[in-house]
């Protein structure tokens, strides 16, 4: 083969090659227009409404006053990053109660009116007491980042109630995301590498229970973080006076013989200790199997169900304090 007979065969196989690729693109968007893969609706999320975050400790953020419909829901956010409808002007005679969380107080793969914010927000109108609820829910979100999502944004909402939407991955450690290109703009390169990412180990090559156990013990730095972010709030809430809760959310991928008891009642000792009233969500779900309680198949975020158990059981949390302080001002 001549020098000109190898140079058109390079071109015709880099041709062939692209357009195979671009039909590959093509068929795997078509394929997820269905919104029920996973890996691709979080992929999605990422790219529609994050933004990278000039603070190194959040590493992102929420693209402000706009919105996506990810996994067949529509998430929206206001001016502060919040989800759900813009905040009003702050009365100083009305509670103003702000979640902290990650996907699973965002709402993941659950409709804004569903949320748990949402059915306290309607829980404390049929009381016909004045509360506004806030959603500060971000998916990815570990504690150390969203107390300094707090700190950084959030100071200004005035809140007269914190709760800490706690869950078992709020004391991994988070490294910096972003990616390259091609992992930003293509479903295929996506799926490749998370494919390729399960076959070699780095994904799933450890049960939950391995993986938890490692990551509460004492000497890791997501821990350590984890507990240095809660007592920094809980400092600063205490100096405010602002009231401040833990509600420590149970994984639900198996609640008929649950794991993870343990970290329940040492997260119970690390809240406690630093002022927070905790409640423990773990009895609200019962026995529930996953496909009573699962946002949908492959995804075990809480779906409607979930998020009503959860807003019951903290509920009345929320409303005895609220009555225990309006005796205090009479």
């Amino acid at each position: 083969m001549n020098l000109r007979n190898a140079f058109f065969s390079a071109i015709l196989f880099a041709v062939a090659s692209a357009i195979a690729v671009g039909a590959a693109e093509g068929v795997l968007r078509l394929k997820n227009n269905s919104m029920t893969n996973y890996d691709i609706e979080m992929w999605r999320y990422s790219k529609e409404l994050k933004v990278r975050s000039p603070d190194s400790v959040l590493d992102f953020d929420h693209v402000k006053n706009s919105s996506a419909l990810l996994q067949s829901v529509t998430i929206r956010t206001n001016a502060w990053g919040l989800r759900g409808a813009d905040v009003p002007s702050r009365d100083p005679n009305v509670r103003r109660v702000l979640f902290l969380g990650g996907s699973i107080t965002l709402g993941w793969g659950v409709k804004e009116g569903d949320t748990v914010t949402e059915q306290l927000n309607k829980m404390f109108a049929e009381k016909g007491q004045k509360v506004e609820i806030l959603n500060g829910g971000i998916g990815n979100y570990n504690a150390e980042r969203y107390v300094e999502r707090f700190f950084a944004e959030f100071q200004g909402l005035e809140p007269s109630d914190i709760v800490v939407q706690y869950f078992l991955r709020d004391a991994e450690r988070l490294d910096a995301g972003g990616g390259n290109f091609f992992l930003r703009h293509s479903q295929l390169v996506v799926t490749l590498w998370i494919a390729a990412n399960r076959l070699t180990g780095k994904i799933g090559e450890k049960s939950l229970e391995d993986h938890y156990r490692a990551v509460y013990q004492e000497d890791q730095l997501g821990y350590r973080a984890m507990q240095a972010s809660l007592k920094k709030l809980a400092d600063y809430a205490k100096a405010k006076h602002i009231r401040i809760y833990l509600a420590m959310t149970p994984d639900v991928h198996n609640l008929s013989n649950y794991p993870f008891v343990s970290i329940h009642k040492r997260m119970r000792r690390v809240a406690e200790a630093d002022g927070y009233a905790f409640v423990d969500l773990l009895p609200a779900f019962g026995k529930l199997s996953p496909d009573q309680v699962w946002a949908m198949p492959g995804d075990p975020h809480p779906n409607a169900l979930g998020h009503h158990l959860m807003a019951e059981a903290i509920f009345p949390v929320l409303a005895a304090t609220g009555a225990a302080t309006a005796r205090l001002d009479q």
